[in-house]
């Protein structure tokens, strides 16, 4: 296993529909052990599930893409705050290159989220990952949040479900221009769209 990469990062608006379809294949293959329906929102060339992101930090080996992470500004609300985040969303690496870890996306990420000019970049995993994240949040360089739920619009409406969800995620948070200690207080987050 070579952990040889070469990070690609870009608008949305720079990706072919060469790069969505090879993009798709990925998300399938890295989503679909998961469960079915997590792979699902990838058929057709489709590379991304919710929200669109606006900008993608894509890594590449010699087999193809080994990893991905997508980036949305946008506005949440914190308890009562209005705060502007890069959303951090996406997040795959190739099942043979799983050790590669969430420090190298941030990392490849880093000058990206500093360019946007966003406070903080926050994301929500599962509670299964949470030993993964975990050993990134070691360092200082971001904190896991829990008992914080989270409230999104669904993607597709349907007249069958519910247009909003309300989960109960761990979130991460990452300083960026500004120190962890002044993220605001609450226990709801509401992030005023889908989920990317």
């Amino acid at each position: 296993m070579s952990l040889k990469v070469q990070w690609k990062l870009c608008w949305e608006n720079q990706l072919e529909r060469a790069d969505h379809e090879e993009l798709s294949e990925f998300f399938r293959k890295s989503y679909g052990p998961t469960g079915a329906f997590n792979a699902k929102p990838f058929e057709g060339g489709r590379s991304w599930a919710g929200a669109r992101p606006e900008r993608r930090a894509i890594a590449y080996d010699s087999v193809g893409v080994a990893s991905h992470m997508g980036v949305l500004r946008r506005f949440i609300k914190v308890g009562e705050t209005d705060l502007l985040v890069a959303e951090l969303g996406l997040y795959a690496v190739r099942p043979d290159l799983e050790r590669m870890g969430i420090a190298h996306s941030v990392g490849a990420l880093t000058p990206t989220l500093r360019e946007l000019g966003v406070p903080f970049a926050f994301g929500t995993v599962r509670h299964a990952m949470r030993n993964h994240v975990e050993r990134y949040c070691h360092n200082g360089m971001a904190s896991i949040l829990t008992g914080v739920r989270v409230r999104s619009s669904i993607a597709e409406v349907s007249p069958d479900h519910p247009s909003t969800r309300t989960e109960d995620p761990l979130v991460v948070i990452f300083p960026v221009g500004r120190p962890l200690s002044e993220w605001p207080p609450g226990t709801l987050i509401e992030g005023n769209g889908s989920q990317i």
